[in-house]
């Protein structure tokens, strides 16, 4: 009886301390929910090449408050004008943060669009492993213009990472030469967490040696197998978010983008439904 008393006061004593603490928008309870989250839709992409719209509506009933798109064959927006794109996202009540693009091609048209209806970001996906150091010398040059374009527009420009360019050449990290060679002031980057750790570098490592470079991310988990590595729904493989994104928020990271790849026996609603039931309960 005294014990349960005690205990009743202490409980009322810390929701009273709680409730005398400036509100911030946010409970003492869900301090370190992250504050947003996305897909990318490479996830789902059968299902958005089949019916754009109705795959949409189910993202957001899912959970999913923002939309990382990507360039094929439909374009950014899915066979739909940018505006109307937007409209549509409005109507479900998501964002259209960022997207995957050919940043050869026509990049300025793109980069307007994307300004045009609120995106963030405008990022190269793909480069693929080269022969020499020079070429990703070569690629940070490429940035930069992207970037300054992007930046006129009042958007933002980053690279997705791979896991080639974390394997040494002569001596020099691809990645490290592409973010020491690209202008802090216009060129972030977008971390793919599985892709670092399948390199065997260290996303810890990177956040602290440079700091609010990543300003966005991939979180997609690892499943070690027999012949090397997979993709595994989130918080059934090794990697431990917990650490790694209150690190990385701590470094600048601001848009978690869940992207889920194939694996045997998953199908790709149902990963997306999965991985999002897993961020909302997920705290760092």
């Amino acid at each position: 009886m005294h014990n349960n008393r005690r205990d009743f006061l202490k409980m009322s004593a810390f929701a009273a301390a709680g409730m005398s603490l400036p509100f911030s928008g946010n409970s003492l309870f869900a301090a370190n929910k992250l504050p947003a989250f996305g897909l990318q839709l490479w996830t789902v992409k059968e299902d958005m090449l089949a019916d754009p719209k109705g795959t949409l509506k189910k993202i957001a009933s899912f959970g999913y408050k923002q939309i990382e798109s990507f360039e094929g064959d439909k374009g950014i927006f899915w066979g739909m004008d940018h505006k109307d794109f937007k409209k549509y996202m409005d109507d479900l009540g998501m964002t259209i943060i960022s997207s995957h693009c050919k940043i050869e091609e026509n990049f300025e048209r793109k980069a307007a669009e994307a300004a045009a209806i609120g995106m963030k970001y405008l990022i190269c996906p793909y480069k693929g492993p080269q022969p020499s150091i020079d070429t990703f010398k070569k690629f940070a040059d490429e940035f930069n213009k992207c970037g300054k374009i992007a930046k006129a527009n009042g958007i933002r420009f980053a690279y997705h990472n791979h896991d080639y360019s974390f394997k040494a050449m002569n001596g020099l990290v691809p990645q490290d030469v592409m973010m020491d060679n690209t202008d802090k002031d216009t060129v972030d980057f977008e971390m793919d967490i599985y892709w670092v750790v399948a390199a065997g570098a260290d996303p810890l490592a990177y956040f602290k040696k440079y700091p609010n470079r990543f300003r966005l991310c991939h979180v997609k988990d690892q499943a070690i197998i027999k012949d090397g590595h997979e993709s595994c729904h989130l918080g059934k493989g090794v990697i431990d978010f917990k650490k790694i994104l209150k690190a990385g928020t701590d470094s600048g990271l601001k848009y978690y983008v869940v992207e889920q790849e194939a694996f045997t026996g998953s199908n790709p609603i149902d990963s997306a439904k999965i991985d999002a039931t897993y961020l909302k309960n997920f705290s760092m």
